[in-house]
């Protein structure tokens, strides 16, 4: 989502990294181009005004302008004040007696019901035991809809089909306390725009039943109306939170710059993909660190504890000891990767590699290739996949047939393992001689 903004920011900063001391003309210059780059981002033109001038206030001192790396200094205050207008991070407020009350606010088309869905499969992860409640009465099928998403996040849901939404709440909280469920959410109602009957509703809702928590799902795509949105639901209802649904897409990133400023009230969740796992907690300093190029490792080592199989990973690490690993367990570990999420942006999440991912073609990052591999891998015999050795020109076709590729393909994906096996026998033989340690996943491929 950050991607024009984080390549506009990065070009100003290696700017300044070319001189050797800096002038109050340079960072005036340079300030010009951050400024122009957040208004492109589509961020809100107050929160710009504030943010250049804390930056410019700080990058002129004499403790910047005349240390020895003044530029690091300024990519340092820009980071700082980055995470400053992001604002801390936020958790949810969950602690007294259960059963503790979410509801999720927001316009109609946001992802309100889908990311019920998502923060009960977030909490039940945590041990807690949620309730999703059915209270949008109006939108054609939302109560089946959250149904079936109940379902497949193993969380009950609660609905009635003859009660006001403000009465389903309160009996939903009731049915809460009876089956000793620990967090209820509820869906509410949203409208194409706000209204005041909305906005009534939602306030009856919330002085019924005093939610631990009032989030507004907010649809990142929609920009600088996305902060309006948020601005009114604060004034009028009283947001404790903010999920940011849909930064996975095309979107210029403002929105979530600016609603912290604007709202003083905290983002607590990203939605970054249409799978119901694919909701993560808001942290600044990440998104801070990702938009200057300078990678997000702990994002990364996350994702990757979440998705991994351990008892899988600890076989793949005998193996890679005892130079045993072979195409089953290449496919296996590819497949893992893919569960993470698209290549690029995994790589983009290790430092330095920002840059260097645009010098790379997109077809070499491309979801269908890793699919391609696959594909070939798996039309092979056991005996090809354990021992590829064997493979020879008339197999190689007969793969390829069964793949949708040809054997050029097949051939290259051989040579490039038997680099990979090379590699790792390797890496084995320094082992013994005392030399470094095998590498442990993330592998390289």
């Amino acid at each position: 989502m950050f991607e024009s903004l984080s390549d506009r920011l990065q070009a100003t900063l290696t700017r300044l990294r070319g001189k050797g001391r800096l002038t109050e003309r340079d960072v005036d210059e340079a300030m010009r181009e951050v400024r122009l780059a957040l208004l492109e981002a589509d961020v809100n033109f107050k929160v710009v005004k504030t943010f250049v001038g804390q930056v410019r206030e700080r990058a002129v001192g004499v403790d910047v302008l005349e240390s020895l790396t003044p530029a690091q200094q300024v990519v340092k205050i820009v980071n700082e004040e980055l995470i400053k207008v992001l604002g801390e991070p936020g958790k949810l407020s969950l602690g007294g007696t259960p059963p503790h009350t979410v509801m999720l606010v927001g316009l109609q088309g946001a992802g309100k019901t889908t990311a019920a869905a998502k923060l009960a499969l977030q909490l039940r992860k945590q041990g807690q035991r949620p309730l999703l409640v059915a209270a949008d009465v109006r939108r054609p099928a939302a109560i089946q809809q959250l149904i079936t998403l109940g379902k497949q996040v193993d969380a009950p849901v609660f609905s009635e089909t003859n009660a006001q939404p403000p009465d389903i709440a309160v009996h939903a909280l009731n049915r809460a306390r009876e089956t000793a469920s620990s967090v209820v959410i509820i869906d509410t109602a949203g409208r194409l725009h706000i209204d005041e009957e909305m906005m009534d509703e939602v306030a009856s809702i919330r002085q019924k039943v005093e939610p631990d928590e009032v989030l507004l799902v907010a649809d990142a795509m929609t920009g600088q109306d996305a902060v309006r949105v948020a601005d009114e639901f604060n004034k009028k209802v009283g947001l404790t939170g903010l999920i940011l649904t849909k930064v996975d897409g095309d979107a210029r990133g403002g929105a979530a710059i600016s609603m912290r400023s604007v709202t003083g009230v905290p983002i607590k969740y990203v939605g970054v993909g249409e799978k119901l796992d694919a909701l993560e907690p808001f942290y600044p300093d990440r998104l801070a660190s990702r938009i200057l190029g300078m990678g997000d490792v702990l994002s990364l080592i996350e994702r990757a504890q979440q998705t991994m199989d351990q008892k899988q990973t600890a076989v793949l690490e005998k193996k890679l000891r005892n130079a045993t690993f072979d195409l089953d367990d290449f496919v296996n570990q590819l497949q893992q990767v893919r569960k993470m999420g698209p290549l690029s942006e995994l790589l983009s999440m290790i430092p330095g590699l920002g840059g260097a991912l645009k010098q790379v073609p997109a077809e070499a990052l491309d979801e269908k290739q890793m699919k391609r591999v696959e594909a070939i891998i798996f039309s092979m015999t056991p005996q090809e996949r354990h021992s590829p050795d064997v493979i020879d020109g008339s197999r190689k076709r007969r793969i390829a047939r069964g793949s949708g590729t040809n054997p050029q393909e097949v051939n290259q994906l051989l040579n490039q393992f038997k680099q990979m096996q090379k590699m790792m026998r390797s890496l084995v033989s320094q082992q013994g001689k005392g030399r470094k340690q095998p590498p442990r996943f993330p592998m390289q491929f």
